[in-house]
Order: C-alpha cells, then sequence, then structure tokens
C-alpha cells in the first residue's frame, strides 16, 4: 500500500501557468522603477511621452512579453536632451537676430542725430557771425540744446513796452533769421512769447499771457513773411511770466526775462542738453 502512494506521488505533475502572469508582473514592475527614476528630472515632453507608456501598457489587455513592445515607442524616442538643446540653440540665434536688428537701428539713429545735429550747429556759427558783426551780442543769443537751436531776443528791440507790433529794428532780425529756416527737409520751428512779472493790464491785453502770446504770434509772421516753408511746420506760444531766465528782483534781470525766443527742432526726440 506504501509503494502504490509513492507510485502517484511521482507520477503528477506541478501546475507552473503561474509563472506567465508572475513573469508580466515583474517585467510592468522593472518598467514601474525605470520610468519612476526617469521622472526624477521629467519636464513636459517626458511626461506626455511617459503617459503614453502607461496608457499603452495598462489599456491594451496584453503583456509586454505577449506583445513584444518596448517601453519607449520607436517612433517618439526618449531624447529629450537633444531636442531641448535644438530648442535652446534656437531660441539663442533669434536672440542675436533681435540684438543685430537693434544695433542696425540704434547705429542709424546715431547717424541721424550726428546729421542733424552739424546741421544746425552750421547754422548757429552762421547767426552768431551775424549777431558779432551788427553788434547784437547783448540783444540776440543762441544756444544748442537736447531740444534744438535756441535763438533768444529781449524784446527790447523787437516791441516797444506793453505792445506786440513788432518794431522795425526786430523785424529786419527776424527776417535775417528767416533765411536759415529754409532747410530741406524742413524742421519744426517754434516760437515762445516770455515775460516779467510787473502785472499788464491796458486797453489791449489784459495780463502777460496775452501779451506774451501775441508777442510770439506777431514775431512769427516775421518768420513766415522771409522764408519760403509752409506754415504748418510753425506754431506759436506764450509763457507769461513764468519761464524766468533770472529772478524779477531788478530792472536789468525784467529785461532778460523779457524776451521771444525761436527754436528750430531736429528731426528726431532727444532729451539731452548739448553746449
Amino acid at each position: 500500500m506504501w509503494k502504490k502512494r509513492t507510485k502517484k506521488n511521482k507520477d503528477e505533475k506541478i501546475d507552473d501557468s503561474w509563472l506567465l502572469p508572475y513573469a508580466d508582473m515583474l517585467t510592468l514592475l522593472l518598467a514601474l522603477f525605470i520610468v519612476l527614476f526617469a521622472m526624477s528630472e521629467i519636464d513636459i515632453k517626458k511626461f506626455e511621452q511617459l503617459s503614453f507608456i502607461f496608457q499603452s501598457e495598462f489599456t491594451s489587455g496584453a503583456g509586454v512579453i505577449d506583445q513584444g513592445i518596448n517601453i519607449v515607442p520607436e517612433d517618439e524616442p526618449l531624447n529629450l536632451d537633444k531636442q531641448d538643446d535644438k530648442e535652446k540653440e534656437n531660441n539663442d540665434e533669434e536672440e542675436e537676430n533681435k540684438e543685430a536688428e537693434n544695433e542696425v537701428e540704434e547705429s542709424e539713429l546715431d547717424r541721424l542725430r550726428r546729421e542733424e545735429h552739424e546741421e544746425l550747429r552750421s547754422i548757429q556759427e552762421e547767426l552768431e557771425e551775424y549777431i558779432a558783426k551788427n553788434s547784437l551780442t547783448e540783444e540776440v543769443g543762441t544756444k544748442l540744446t537736447g531740444e534744438g537751436l535756441l535763438i533768444t531776443m529781449r524784446t527790447d528791440i523787437t516791441f516797444d513796452s506793453g505792445k506786440a507790433d513788432v518794431k522795425e529794428e526786430g523785424r529786419e532780425i527776424g527776417l535775417k533769421i528767416s533765411a536759415f529756416l529754409n532747410m530741406d527737409p524742413p524742421k519744426e520751428i517754434i516760437v515762445s512769447g516770455h515775460a516779467d512779472d510787473v502785472p499788464m493790464q491796458n486797453e489791449e491785453f489784459a495780463s502777460n499771457w496775452e501779451l506774451s502770446t501775441m508777442r510770439a504770434v506777431q514775431f512769427m509772421y516775421i518768420l513766415l513773411e522771409g522764408s519760403e516753408i509752409n506754415p504748418k511746420w510753425f506754431s506759436a506760444r506764450g509763457f507769461s511770466e513764468y519761464r524766468p531766465l533770472v529772478p524779477n528782483d531788478s530792472a536789468e534781470n525784467r529785461a532778460i526775462n523779457r524776451r521771444v525766443e525761436v527754436l528750430i527742432q531736429p528731426n528726431y526726440k532727444s532729451g539731452e542738453e548739448e553746449t
């Protein structure tokens, strides 16, 4: 009886059907560890590819061994470092191109500024020669600033006290200045009137606002008469006594503050003051 039982045990076969799912599980665990390792420095593109891997593995209904699937699809290689390097190179190239364009624009602006400065400097030199030749250094002055070429005339030689009609001497100066305004291309010409702080109230003007503004307008008419520039390039404004050159504390200083200014603007915007 003992011998028969031993023989029966030898004839029995062990069931190894569990090995296949067990192998699939081990393979998936290995893939999971590889994925977790790869996710230590993940970015958006890596995450999308890893999502694709999990979706294909857990929704296909077949194991990795049965299907012979690679962890990384052949048509979507997980070589993201090279892709990042390529994108970085493209971005660097775009930045270099933009910098080159900005340098070209800046050099063009510098060239324009230099040409405008030289032209206004030339006009200033000719005006200074005229002023010295006619002994007008006390009444007329020039200054090259960031806004343009500023020509200043004391109203003592251009207007009578409390009046806005240009005197003959002022008319001659205005016509001479107008000859320097014929530039091509034309430039903006701004005529400004300034007064002292003595209150103005007569039959013609109620305040220094009206007086300074009308003096600027009347002198602008003289410039228009002697120049060939389209009037659209001209403008006039009055500042009353609110932009004095020196304190209004003496008769001499008040005479300095009573003035008309002609500003010839360059064909670019700048706030830097020159000499």
